[in-house]
């Protein structure tokens, strides 16, 4: 059912792959992103790459493929053509997944500011109305709100099939709403509708990360929150707060007290567990493992099939570790160096990019750049612990807030100002 509902999303986003590229090629805007979209290119050709056959002189030389080599002469086989991945099948599959994140990205560069800003709305209302099914799971106690058979029955997923998940879409809707609500205070008609309604998220989702109780979320939400209020100063003109801005800091100071009040022990007992957390256990082996297949990695989406050939015996129970919990060491896995070249290449990206957004000047572009950096930041932190974004909806959004940075442009030196008013054309 779970492979129904990927192929249907990916299905739907080939047109507007098509269509995005054409109007990307057709309207000359491509040149100004040449290097981001040759890394998106990148990403793509990396799996693609993986599935290529290969002669047998020169794939049964590949490190780690000497058991792959032995399995066939047991057999009494004959080595053939074959691709570098050693699991084709889903390195094929993950390519393909990349076709709604890429076709979102690619749409955004060509989109009017204000279609940019209604998907964003859009981003915020989906968090919305995924805690608020998250509540009603909470109160069913039963089975039957959840969309995901194997998401545990009392856990608090909404949409999602796993709690973290669902607060990293929280935490990365919450600096959109902040900057939303506080840029009302530098325009004239001070219409204060939208900072109500950023307080009053800011609150919910609060609440919502105390009864989701995600440790990624409740660790990554203090940074998160004084970034969004920075960010919320700059939005409303980097003038002393007043104390409309201020009724976002009294949301939270409230929001906090009733968490602290009604929720705190479980919190805690969270970070309490007398169990070992198992991934921090398997990270050495991980790490072992890739560097068997280095430099070009095991095929992307193979850790499954990687691991289970390498796991202890002394380890094997009724559950299995079907990924890294750490996307930096499973891409280093699956992709070798070349995984790790895109990786540096895009925190330059980033590293660049955010820097711009945070030093141009309040702009609706702008404050919703600032934001973007801040929810691709909760995605990247999230990727040290956990695999985010192998879950399409949040690939998704990070390819939507990606597709903000990337718009985010020094403004003009006075001297070309002056020189394009006197010269328009």
């Amino acid at each position: 059912m779970h492979a129904l509902r990927l192929a249907l999303v990916e299905l739907a986003s080939l047109p507007l792959l098509v269509v995005a590229s054409g109007r990307l090629i057709q309207s000359g805007i491509w040149r100004d992103h040449r290097f981001v979209l040759g890394l998106l290119a990148a990403v793509a050709a990396i799996p693609l790459f993986q599935i290529i056959p290969l002669p047998a002189a020169i794939w049964t030389n590949l490190p780690g493929r000497d058991q792959m080599v032995l399995a066939l002469e047991l057999a009494g086989l004959e080595p053939g053509w074959a691709p570098l991945s050693v699991t084709p099948d889903r390195t094929w599959a993950s390519a393909l997944a990349l076709a709604p994140p890429a076709a979102l990205f690619i749409a955004m560069l060509s989109l009017s500011p204000i279609q940019r800003q209604r998907l964003v709305q859009v981003c915020i209302g989906a968090a919305l109305v995924s805690i608020l099914l998250g509540a009603a799971q909470l109160a069913s106690g039963g089975s039957s709100l959840y969309l995901w058979n194997w998401t545990g029955v009392g856990s608090v997923t909404g949409f999602f099939a796993n709690r973290n998940h669902l607060a990293s879409f929280v935490l990365i809707a919450l600096p959109f709403a902040v900057v939303f609500g506080a840029a009302t205070l530098r325009r004239r008609d001070r219409q204060t509708t939208a900072l109500w309604l950023g307080a009053l998220f800011v609150g919910l989702a609060i609440v919502a990360l105390a009864a989701i109780r995600s440790r990624a979320g409740i660790a990554m939400f203090a940074p998160v929150m004084v970034a969004s209020l920075l960010a919320a100063w700059i939005a409303a003109g980097r003038g002393r707060p007043g104390p409309a801005l201020l009724v976002l800091v009294g949301s939270i100071g409230a929001a906090l007290t009733a968490v602290a009040v009604l929720a705190l022990p479980p919190i805690l007992a969270r970070f309490d567990q007398e169990a070992p957390e198992t991934r921090f256990d398997r990270w050495p082996l991980i790490a072992e493992t890739a560097q068997t297949y280095l430099p070009l990695g095991s095929g992307i989406g193979s850790f499954d099939a990687v691991h289970r050939s390498v796991e202890p015996l002394e380890e094997l129970d009724s559950t299995f570790f079907n990924q890294a919990h750490n996307d930096y060491l499973e891409i280093w896995l699956e992709a070798g160096w070349l995984g790790i070249g895109v990786i540096v290449a895009f925190l330059i990206w980033y590293s660049r990019r955010s820097w711009t957004a945070w030093s141009a000047p309040p702009s609706g572009e702008g404050d919703l750049q600032r934001a973007a950096s801040i929810g691709i930041g909760v995605l990247l932190l999230h990727s040290v612990a956990d695999y985010p974004l192998r879950t399409v909806t949040l690939a998704v959004v990070f390819a939507l807030c990606c597709g903000l940075l990337e718009l985010a442009k020094r403004p003009a030196q006075p001297t070309e100002r002056r020189r394009r008013r006197i010269d328009p054309a």
